[in-house]
């Protein structure tokens, strides 16, 4: 929860910000994931999300978030919380965000859901990756310009977490032989040419929100300019979305043939992210593709 002296420092930054005074009512401790804390800021003008995290121990990380948070509003495609303020006081970073009230998904929650995120997916660059690097979950995320998705993908999603597990003793030598051949495989044109889209980068069924009008709203990003398809595969992880959402998908901006074939090899690098971030038990999944492939 907020010291008297946070809430009196936001509650001007947040002022300042929205052009009016306001009133600090209560506030209430919610979800912040295993990363941060977060209350609700009720004020008198209305409700604020508020994430606090350490400044030493995640450093940058509001700013990258807020960053990401704010190119994908700027796409206008799918409904994204504003960033009010982003902050440091007293060795603490905080994040204050527009409050999503939430409700109950509307009868075509998944069809708008999957057109929405098409829209977003039409939004492009010359090149894949990002002008600054930043977080997926606790780990930083590596997104150097490359003009080759498969290089891109190789060098910066899949490699560098290996090094990460290698060098924690999560993985082994053979698992970095059987990524080699990976890694060949991979480049004899193994994924489909496509433009580079925008991505959330991070999403699964926990990073996405149902508002009061029904309607999604995503939160939590790992922004880059990346393969689309990779942002649908990860959509299948940890119970995967409802089958509506990938039928209007294809609907609305069809995949190439095989898209199925490929999920597996994109799911490596959240699986990696994954057994950096709490251990062992994700390798299972990975032993099972690197056999397969």
């Amino acid at each position: 929860m907020l010291s008297t002296t946070e809430i009196q420092y936001l509650s001007t930054l947040i002022s300042q910000k929205i052009g009016t005074t306001i009133t600090f009512q209560e506030q209430s401790s919610i979800g912040g994931g295993c990363i941060n804390q977060a209350v609700c800021f009720k004020t008198a003008q209305g409700r604020f999300f508020i994430k606090q995290n350490s400044h030493k121990r995640y450093p940058k990380m509001f700013e990258k978030e807020a960053l990401g948070l704010n190119l994908l509003r700027e796409s206008q495609a799918i409904k994204i919380p504003e960033c009010i303020v982003q902050t440091t006081f007293e060795e603490k970073d905080f994040l204050v965000l527009e409050f999503i009230h939430e409700g109950k998904k509307a009868d075509n929650f998944w069809q708008y859901f999957a057109e929405a995120l098409s829209k977003l997916h039409r939004t492009s660059n010359e090149n894949f990756g990002l002008d600054h690097d930043n977080y997926i979950g606790s780990l930083e995320q590596i997104n150097t310009w490359k003009s080759d998705w498969t290089n891109f993908f190789i060098e910066q999603r899949l490699q560098i977490q290996v090094k990460h597990a290698f060098d924690k003793g999560l993985m082994g030598k053979k698992h970095l032989r059987q990524l080699d051949g990976l890694y060949n495989e991979l480049s004899n044109g193994f994924f489909p040419k496509e433009v580079p889209a925008l991505l959330h980068g991070d999403l699964w069924n926990g990073n996405f929100m149902v508002q009061s009008n029904g309607q999604v709203a995503l939160i939590d990003p790992a922004v880059y300019y990346g393969h689309r398809e990779i942002e649908l595969a990860f959509t299948q992880l940890f119970g995967g979305f409802d089958a509506l959402f990938y039928e209007a998908y294809q609907a609305y901006f069809p995949l190439a043939k095989n898209f199925e074939q490929r999920v597996p090899i994109y799911n490596l690098y959240p699986l990696l992210v994954h057994v950096n971030l709490f251990g062992s038990s994700y390798l299972s999944g990975i032993d099972v593709v690197l056999k397969k492939f």
